[in-house]
């Protein structure tokens, strides 16, 4: 199975030069916890809640700063046509919890580890249900 049918799209996405207060106002409507960073539809970043909480407001920088001054700008990426056993190499190098996902060199979704947990108890309902549905068709036997 490929990335691209296990992640979230499209991606949350803000300009490098959106303020902070920007950036926390579109995590907050779009329920996500980090946006890719994209100038001209290219990635140049990731800002994760944590970012603008300990680079931003934790030093003390005002909710006008860039977001460009708080982002990580060396963010390791997966492909859409990658197989999910990369993305699991990816997550366990790295310790990150999310990995932006590219087609041809564009940001087009995210990645997370919530997404992989989703994939995996998925996974296991396919496996379980002709299980669990031959243990309910067979009479209990002696106690």
């Amino acid at each position: 199975m490929s990335v691209g049918r296990v992640m979230s799209a499209p991606p949350v996405t803000v300009a490098p030069d959106a303020s902070l207060a920007e950036a926390t106002r579109r995590m907050a409507e779009a329920a996500v916890g980090s946006l890719l960073v994209v100038d001209d539809g290219a990635l140049c970043g990731i800002v994760t809640d944590r970012d603008l909480a300990l680079r931003g407001l934790g030093e003390g920088r005002p909710l006008g700063s860039r977001v460009d001054a708080v982002m990580s700008p060396r963010v390791v990426t997966l492909d859409a046509g990658d197989e999910i056993h990369a993305a699991y190499r990816a997550f366990r190098r790295t310790g990150v919890r999310r990995l932006p996902v590219l087609d041809g060199g564009r940001p087009v979704g995210v990645l997370t580890l919530d997404d992989l947990l989703l994939d995996v108890f998925r996974r296991l309902a396919d496996l379980l249900g002709p299980v669990a549905w031959s243990v309910l068709r067979e009479p209990p036997g002696p106690p």
